[in-house]
C-alpha cells in the first residue's frame, strides 16, 4: 500500500497529522498515478511510504527507515526528512506534473 499525503502547511510536513486541510489517499503499491482533483492553486509538497505491513506509519530500524519512502521534487535525503522547502511545487495550472522517486534504504 502506497500512502500519500499532500499538504500546503509547513508545520505539518510530511506527516500531515494535524493538518485539517491535507489530503491523503491510500493506493495499492503497483499504482503509478494518483491524482489530485479540485486544488487550489498555492505551493504544496506530497510525502509518500510504501507502506508494506498496513501499519499506517513509516517503519525504521535505528532510525533508517524500513519501508520506501519518496517526496515531491525528489530531495536530498540527508538525516530525517527533508524541508517543506525543498519538496514544494507550485501548482499554477491544472496539470501539474510530479513524478516522486520512491527510495528504500533497508
Amino acid at each position: 500500500m502506497l500512502r500519500l499525503c499532500l499538504t500546503a502547511d509547513p508545520d505539518n510536513f510530511p506527516n500531515c497529522v494535524d493538518d485539517r486541510d491535507a489530503v491523503t489517499r491510500s493506493v495499492p503499491a503497483g499504482q503509478t498515478s494518483i491524482r489530485f482533483p479540485g486544488l487550489p492553486r498555492g505551493d504544496y509538497a506530497v510525502a509518500v511510504i510504501h507502506d508494506e505491513n498496513g501499519n499506517k506509519k513509516l517503519d525504521t530500524f535505528a532510525g533508517i527507515p524500513k519501508e520506501g519512502f519518496g517526496f515531491s521534487r525528489n530531495p536530498a535525503i540527508r538525516f530525517g526528512p527533508p524541508r517543506f522547502s525543498a519538496a514544494r511545487f507550485s501548482l499554477t495550472t491544472d496539470a501539474e506534473e510530479q513524478q516522486i522517486r520512491m527510495r528504500y534504504m533497508l
